[in-house]
Order: structure tokens, then C-alpha cells, then sequence
């Protein structure tokens, strides 16, 4: 832990968002993943829900890691207001991947920081992303690899997937799983020093 500064608690498991952090000169002191009941609420909009999750994340671990810095975020993959899962079964992500061919896609990611004073402040990041059309090859391959585990809509675009997007506007990495230029603006705006 940095004498300089109060911890920073990364409220999450996904070792994407641990090299993102890296990316921009940022080591957590403390990895806290919130074990949250992810189902969306009735008719929830997916930009809500990434809202929402990303907030209860960080609110779960500033609970337990008072004092700290803490960052919370959620990834939501959508087609129109359906929210894909976070495929967990290969026949998960063949529907997903089956939903995503050959057309658009939003790709949500909530951020929420809480502060050691308790300030907190929040940003959503939105992409659009267009796969090309997929043929049973392609998805019967991409699901032997098995990136697919555990990813929001059943890809991962920093991976094998990254050869399907024609077309991606926004954040590559709040696709990835933390928009970075978002997640400095709101870490600098609560004064955190690296």
C-alpha cells in the first residue's frame, strides 16, 4: 500500500480490468469482488442496469474497505434493451453469438468510484459494435477456444472475436471491460494520486 495515498480497492474479479488499470499506471492494493445477485430488475434498461451494478459493486466493497478508494464497474452487452448474459454454458454463448451476426450491438460498461470521504462519482461508457455475419464454422471454432467463459454476450473482443467487429465507435476498452479515459477523469476529479 502507498504511504501517499489512501488504498485503491478494485471491486471485481475480471483480470481484464486489472491489466486495463496497468495499462494506465494503476496496481488496486486490494482486489474486494462483490458477490452480487446480477439479474436484472423488471423491464431494466441495459444502460441502468451497468449503472447499477457498477455502483452496488463499489458500495459493497467501500462497506468492507473503509478509507479506501474504491472502483466499481459492470459490463452489459445489448441488442436493443435485451441484455445478453454473461454466457457461463457454450449453448449461452452460441445464442449470443447466434444474436450478435452480422448486426449491431451496444456495449455498456458502468463506472462508480467511491472516495475515502465518501464522495462518489459515476460514468457510463457506450459503444456501438457491428459483427460481421458469422457462418457455423466460425462460431463452432470460437466456441472450441472457450473465450467465450463468463464474458458479457459470450466474446471477448481482445481476443479471437476482435476478427469479427467491422465496425466498433466509442471505447475499446470499456468493451474489454473498463473505458480508461472515463475511469482517469473520474479517479483525477476525486483526487486520487498515483
Amino acid at each position: 500500500m502507498s504511504a501517499e495515498r489512501p488504498p485503491l480497492v478494485l471491486a471485481s474479479a475480471s483480470p481484464r480490468r486489472l491489466e486495463l488499470l496497468g495499462q494506465i499506471g494503476l496496481v488496486p492494493d486490494h482486489v474486494e469482488p462483490a458477490e452480487l445477485d446480477e439479474t436484472p430488475l423488471k423491464a431494466e434498461p441495459p444502460r441502468a442496469y451497468a449503472a447499477r451494478l457498477a455502483r452496488a459493486k463499489a458500495e459493497a466493497a467501500a462497506a468492507r474497505r473503509p478509507g479506501a478508494y474504491v472502483l466499481g464497474a459492470d459490463t452489459v452487452v445489448a441488442v436493443g434493451r435485451r441484455i445478453l448474459p454473461k454466457a457461463e454454458t457454450e449453448a449461452d454463448a452460441r445464442r449470443c453469438l447466434q444474436l450478435l451476426s452480422g448486426r449491431g450491438h451496444r456495449v455498456y460498461t458502468g463506472v462508480c468510484v467511491i472516495a475515502p470521504d465518501g464522495r462518489r462519482a459515476e460514468r457510463l461508457s457506450e459503444t456501438r459494435v457491428r459483427f460481421k455475419r458469422l457462418s457455423e464454422p466460425e462460431i463452432a471454432a470460437y466456441l472450441a477456444g472457450g473465450e467465450w467463459r463468463g464474458k458479457a454476450g459470450g466474446y471477448a473482443v481482445q481476443g479471437r472475436a476482435g476478427a469479427f467487429v467491422i465496425d466498433l465507435h466509442g471505447s475499446y476498452s470499456g468493451v474489454v471491460g473498463l473505458p480508461l479515459y472515463e475511469t482517469t477523469t473520474l479517479l483525477e476529479g476525486l483526487e486520487l494520486r498515483r
